[in-house]
This record gives structure tokens, C-alpha cells and sequence, in this order.
């Protein structure tokens, strides 16, 4: 709940955060069977299904997790009532593993679209930007975008799976290696399906309540088990028997395992197609479904570089970055960490190289170490209501992804390091905002913590007389105002003036003690309020200032209007280009549809 005392929308049903999820998770097979392959070959069946299982394990842990965190599940947020410390530690490492997601999809996209390597560097790049400019708008339709892409996924996957049916056989598999060493550092190079079920915690805050659920006492426990599990079975049944339709393969049709690796449902529905229909239909098939897949990837970067950027936002306006973080553009994207979000996946591209082994060797510490901080934080926090099998499930899986995390620093010489540069930057960063709002770390008991902390100010309410109430909703100073100013006069009525500052970006979770929105501290809305206060004091019109930023500002208009019990709405007609009503709507038309019939509405042009 924010400072007027109404919550933010919960507009995502479970059908769309399904898709969300599937946009990540979903992706995952797309090259997880071909680095197996290239890893391991025919005998790589069992850490397919290893990895498989572990992503199934996860899954349920974080069915549990957005349970008990109905506001955000994320790993800031679990991880914060531990310690601040450990979760900006947490954080980072999920910054590092958007990082790596919005470059690795990417290039998987491109790989899928058939893009020639020598301008594999260049086409990887060029995506990644062309995504993060969108995000400068802050689209709002993500959702959707993720349901129309992820139904025409599914079909071709069931369709591959289906085609390769009457050819499975178990003839070319072969045994794993006899040490176990060998075979761990296969499984661990190939864990690239997890970061989405940090995505679907992180959104229980937008998720819509279950039955008998109320804003007071909010549960999601029902949609999020419902989008969660679905994918979880599509994932892991579809990777499983993706792989063994791969391994199904004889020598004579397998893939080169340097060349395909990068494409490798494409490659086998190419082949599987040839061998149902003839080759006419395998390469048209192909290409479906190189385009279908690449869309996701594509789908996976636009999410990985939104997050990247509501979770910046996040930790600044919570105190853990520099206040100029916090700073928005004229759509409500913060500016610094849209700029953050799109350089930085760009640049690791340029640096490593365009290469998904390489890439993929850089995923997994971000991503492991983040889930394994937010697992880790549930078990020890006793607060939490767990029951004991579901605490000793989340510590054993802690544990496997200690084990994971530790491994990946011991081998993999690139990773840690980019590891460290992600920890490093965003730590000082974070130490230097700190000392800029003039906060000392220091250590107290928690008796003395307890005597100092502040108390919470009660709200004052706005004491309403007799008589009609106007509200009016203000992008600036322009003539709605003046008008509602003269209405009020002559019905002698109360005039709200209510400014909603646009926050294009997901909140990844919430923090603990949110900032008080304040339109004293924002430099246009102070304009607008001070010139409407003073006009008022001129038409002898008692004037409320309503300030407050919202990710929805229809849902938020509308709410008002109806908390504060208004007899008229006033907005001005919106002046927009056809793009940006494309990419974020029409905020009149919107509450035009919404609004109570016992509220009249007025559009002044």
C-alpha cells in the first residue's frame, strides 16, 4: 500500500504470469540439449534429466516462496529481513544473471533466425539495443506479448515431440562417465533453466488475489501455484524428451555438435519433419520454428532488460543507489538504470564474444547464487510458517546450489571474475549512496534498535464538508484546470488536484519502509501544485494537492476517484502520437470504461 492508502493493481492472473515465466523458463531448451550434446554426446541423457529435476525442485521451493511473500517474493525482498547486507549481495547477483540472460537469449535468437556467424557479433548487439530503446517507453503489454508467443511455442514442441514419437529408441545411448567429477562439471556447465522462477516471485505483488483474499490480508498462493506448475511440467517433459528425441538421432543424422549446438530444436525439427513428410516440409518446417523460437528469445530479452531495470529502481529507492537512479524520463522509465539495463548486456556481448558455451559459463553464478540467497534466507527465517518438510526441502536445495555456486567459482575462471566486477560495482555504488545520504554503518543491540527506531506517523485524513467534489487529473498546466477551478466556484464544491507520476517499470518486489511519494520533491509536479494552490487561493476554491506514482495510472485515477468519493472527474483529452498509444495505451479511454456510473466524467479539450 502506498502513502494515500491504495494498493497497487494486481492485473496479472495466472494465465499471464504463466507466460511470463515461460518466456524464461521456457527459453532454457532451446540450448540446453544442444550444450549437453556438445558436452557430453550420447551419453548426456541423464544430466539432462538431472538438471531437469533440480529445475523441478526449484520450482516447488519457489511455489512455497511466493506463499509466504504475497508482496514480492524476490530474493531482495526474502533475503532483507536478514540482513540489508546480504540482500544487495543477492541482488546484484540477480543484476549479473539479467545480464548474462538478455545477452545469451539474444545471441540464441540469432542463432534460430539463422544468422551467418561472421555477423553474429554484430546482429547480437544490435537486438539487444534495439530492445532496451523500446524499454525507454516503458511497454506495458509484455504480458500479452509473452501469451502470443509462448501458445505457438508450445504447438511446435508438441509437434516435434510427436514427429520424433514413432523414433525413439534407447540404441545409441551410451552410459556417463564413471567419475563422478566429470559428470558433475557436465551438470553444472549446463544449468541454464532457473532465473525465471525468480521472475514469477518477484511478481506476486501484481498477481490477482486468491478467493477470500483482501488487500489487508493478500494471498496469491493459488494463482501462483497454478503458473508455476504448468510451465514446470512443460519444461521439464519437453526438455527431457526433446533430449531423447536428439540422442534418437543415429550417427548418420546427428547433429555436428559445434555448429547445431546453437540451434538445436530448429535442427530437429527440421530433421524429424523430413523423415514424417520429406524434405520440402522439413526445411519449411525448420524455419517455423526458428522464427517461433527466436521470437521468445527475443520475448526473454525484453524481459530480462525490464527487470534489470525495475530491480535498479528498486534498490534506489530503497536507499541501496544513488538517488539520480531514481530519476524518471518522460514515460516513467528510470533514466539510469534503463541506460544501466541496455549498455551493460551490450557490452559483455562485446567483450566475451558472441558465443552461447562462453555465455552460458557466465549464467549460472548470478542466477544460482541469487535463488540460493533467497532459499537460504527462508530456511534460517523462523518467522516464516513453514512446515518442516517444506524447510528441510529448501535447505537441501540450498545445499545443491552451495555445492553448484562454489564449483562454478572453482572452475570457471570468467565467471567469477564477472561475478566479482557486477559485486564490485554495484557495492560501491551502493557504499557511496549510502555516504552520500549521510548513513554510518554501525552495530547496536537490539533492545537499543527497538528504543531508537522511529514510530510509524499515523495518516491524517482530509475532513470532507458538504457540498460536490471535483477531481482533476493534471499531465501540466493547461486549460482543464482553469476549468475545473470555475466549476468548483460555482458549485461551491471541494477541488482535488491529483498528479500521477508514471512509473514504467515492474517494482521487483517491496522493500521494507517504501519512500513517502512527495510531488514537493518532484520538480514538475511542484510547478503544477503550487500554481493550482495559488490559483485556487484566487477563485476562493479550497484546493487538495494528491500526488503518488503508479505503474497503472488508469487503475490509480480510478481508485482515487472512487476512495475519495468524487462527483466529477475532469481529465484533459490526451495528445499523443499513434506510437506511444500503441506501446502504452489510452489512459482516457481506459478510465472512461472503468468508471463507477455514479461518478460523472468530463474530457476537456
Amino acid at each position: 500500500m502506498d502513502s494515500l492508502g491504495f494498493h497497487r493493481p494486481r492485473n496479472v492472473d495466472w494465465r499471464r504470469a504463466a507466460a511470463l515465466l515461460y518466456g524464461d523458463w521456457g527459453t532454457s531448451k532451446a540450448y540446453v540439449i544442444g550444450l549437453a550434446f556438445f558436452f557430453a554426446g550420447y551419453a548426456s541423457l541423464p544430466i539432462i534429466i538431472a538438471v531437469c529435476l533440480l529445475t523441478a525442485l526449484v520450482g516447488y521451493n519457489y511455489v512455497v516462496v511466493c506463499r509466504h511473500f504475497p508482496e514480492g517474493g524476490g530474493v531482495y525482498s526474502a533475503a532483507r529481513p536478514q540482513s540489508r547486507n546480504l540482500a544487495a549481495i543477492g541482488a546484484l547477483l540477480l543484476v549479473a544473471n539479467f545480464i548474462v540472460t538478455a545477452a545469451l537469449s539474444c545471441n540464441a535468437a540469432m542463432a534460430y533466425f539463422g544468422v551467418p556467424p561472421g555477423v553474429m557479433l554484430l546482429a547480437t548487439t544490435a537486438g539487444i539495443a534495439g530492445v532496451g530503446l523500446l524499454n525507454w517507453f516503458g511497454p506495458k503489454h509484455t504480458g500479452s506479448l509473452a501469451v502470443s508467443l509462448a501458445i505457438p511455442t508450445v504447438i511446435v514442441v508438441v509437434a516435434i515431440i510427436a514427429m520424433s514419437a514413432p523414433h525413439l529408441t534407447t540404441a545409441h545411448l551410451q552410459p556417463p562417465k564413471a567419475d563422478f567429477r566429470t559428470n558433475w562439471l557436465t551438470f553444472v556447465g549446463i544449468i541454464l533453466a532457473l532465473s525465471g522462477v525468480e521472475a514469477i516471485a518477484n511478481l506476486t505483488g501484481v498477481m490477482k488475489l486468491d478467493p477470500g483474499a483482501s488487500p489487508e490480508r493478500p494471498s496469491v498462493a493459488v494463482t501462483a501455484r497454478r503458473a508455476i506448475l504448468p510451465v514446470a511440467i512443460e519444461v521439464v517433459a519437453g526438455t527431457i524428451l526433446l533430449g531423447w528425441a536428439m540422442l534418437s538421432l543415429g550417427p548418420e543424422l546427428a547433429p555436428d555438435p559445434q555448429t547445431q549446438r546453437d540451434y538445436m530444436i530448429r535442427f530437429l525439427g527440421t530433421q524429424y519433419a523430413t523423415l514424417t513428410f520429406g524434405p520440402t516440409i522439413g526445411i519449411l518446417f525448420g524455419s517455423l520454428v526458428g522464427v517461433v523460437i527466436g521470437l521468445l528469445l527475443l520475448s526473454a530479452v525484453n524481459t530480462a532488460i525490464g527487470a534489470q531495470i525495475g530491480l535498479i529502481y528498486l534498490l534506489a529507492r530503497d536507499g541501496e543507489m544513488p538517488r539520480p537512479f531514481r530519476r524518471l524520463n518522460r514515460h516513467g522509465v528510470p533514466y539510469w538504470p534503463w541506460v544501466l539495463a541496455t549498455l551493460m548486456p551490450v557490452v559483455t556481448v562485446l567483450i566475451v564474444g558472441a558465443d552461447i558455451e562462453v555465455l552460458a559459463g557466465l549464467y549460472a553464478i548470478g542466477v544460482v547464487g541469487a535463488i540460493a540467497v533467497n532459499l537460504g534466507s527462508c530456511t534460517v527465517n523462523l518467522s516464516l510458517p513453514l512446515q518442516w518438510y517444506e524447510r528441510a526441502v529448501m535447505g537441501v536445495t540450498t545445499l545443491v546450489l552451495a555445492a553448484v555456486e562454489l564449483t562454478i567459482a572453482k572452475t570457471n575462471n570468467d565467471a567469477l571474475f564477472f561475478a566479482i566486477c557486477v559485486l564490485g560495482s554495484g557495492m560501491a555504488l551502493r557504499s557511496f549512496a549510502q555516504r552520500k545520504a549521510g548513513l554510518r554503518t554501525v552495530t547496536l543491540s537490539r533492545e537499543i534498535a527497538e528504543q531508537v527506531a522511529p514510530a510509524e506517523v499515523p495518516e491524517t485524513p482530509i475532513e470532507l464538508k458538504p457540498g460536490q467534489t471535483i477531481m482533476v487529473a493534471l499531465r501540466g498546466v493547461t486549460p482543464v484546470l482553469k476549468f475545473a477551478l470555475e466549476e468548483a466556484r460555482l458549485r461551491q464544491g471541494r477541488l482535488y488536484i491529483l498528479y500521477v507520476k508514471e512509473l514504467a517499470v515492474t517494482l521487483l518486489g517491496s522493500p521494507a519502509a517504501p519512500e513517502r511519494p512527495r510531488w514537493q520533491n518532484d520538480p514538475e509536479a511542484a510547478r503544477i501544485m503550487s500554481h493550482a494552490l495559488a490559483l485556487g487561493q484566487q477563485y476562493g476554491v479550497q484546493v487538495f494537492p494528491l500526488y503518488t506514482t503508479s505503474e497503472d495510472p488508469a487503475s490509480t485515477i480510478l481508485d482515487l476517484a472512487a476512495t475519495m468519493g468524487v462527483d466529477i472527474l475532469m481529465l484533459g483529452a490526451a495528445q499523443r502520437s499513434r506510437l506511444l498509444q500503441l506501446l502504452k495505451g489510452d489512459v482516457v479511454t481506459r478510465v472512461a470504461r472503468g468508471l463507477p456510473e455514479n461518478i460523472q466524467l468530463v474530457i476537456h479539450s
